[in-house]
């Protein structure tokens, strides 16, 4: 396996700020010698991540970033060259469906989840593309849902069709490799034991939570098949299924 070390790279991570999955994507990647960019609307989840990083001897700056606005976008990837010098890694992971769900809810509700997991990244991607070529290359890492998968219903729709989108993004956006030197991978996980999801769990119906696996991936399990798929130069367009159930699974490129 090829590899491309994150030491001495900067790296920002969207949603960085929140205590699951975004704190451990930002800890990971930081533990790996990368300067990290914590990108979030919650200033003080995005100030505690950067503290963590720092206590445990790594480079962190904190910037308050809403990915549904691109001058956000803007400032957050200005802020990774001016403070650590460049940027060579986006970790697309902010993301969210809050009630009610398309289509009771109003327009004015769901189309901004829309924007959150899909034009968000696709933003980010898109501003974070010329810095990385000043540095000769980079990686992406969007993560997903298997929300977007298949054929069966969900709660969101809306969420669905974003991470079905984000997920195919991914896929077409494998030449960038060739082109410009970056790579674009994506995760697709299943259940993840967040407090967030564990509480969610605990308000479901004994029906709906016998849907629910007995074993839950955890945030640390992701950030470590994040900082692989950073790594890994033979890796471009790529999909990561990760159930809760088995292996994870590397869907074939076309």
């Amino acid at each position: 396996m090829a590899e491309w070390t994150l030491e001495g790279k900067v790296a920002i991570v969207t949603g960085g700020g929140g205590s699951g999955l975004g704190r451990a994507l930002a800890l990971r990647i930081a533990r790996d010698g990368a300067g990290v960019v914590v990108a979030d609307v919650d200033e003080a989840g995005g100030a505690e991540t950067g503290r963590r990083i720092e206590e445990a001897g790594g480079r962190a700056a904190f910037i308050r970033t809403d990915v549904t606005a691109e001058r956000d976008l803007e400032a957050a990837v200005a802020f990774a060259e001016e403070i650590f010098g460049g940027l060579d890694v986006l970790v697309n992971n902010a993301g969210g469906t809050p009630k009610p769900h398309f289509p009771e809810a109003p327009i004015a509700h769901w189309s901004p989840i829309l924007d959150l997991n899909l034009r968000g990244p696709m933003m980010a991607i898109q501003h974070s593309l010329p810095a990385m070529a000043r540095r000769g290359g980079g990686a992406v890492v969007n993560i997903a849902s298997v929300a977007g998968l298949g054929y069966a219903h969900h709660s969101s729709p809306e969420y669905s069709a974003a991470k079905a989108g984000l997920i195919r993004l991914t896929a077409t956006l494998g030449l960038l490799a060739e082109r410009s030197g970056v790579r674009v991978n994506c995760i697709v996980p299943n259940w993840i034991g967040t407090e967030e999801v564990r509480a969610e769990i605990e308000a479901m119906s004994p029906e709906e939570r016998a849907e629910v696996p007995d074993v839950l991936t955890t945030p640390e399990e992701i950030a470590d098949l994040a900082v692989d798929l950073i790594e890994d130069e033979s890796l471009a367009g790529r999909v990561v299924v990760w159930w809760t159930t088995k292996e994870p699974e590397l869907l074939p490129a076309e």
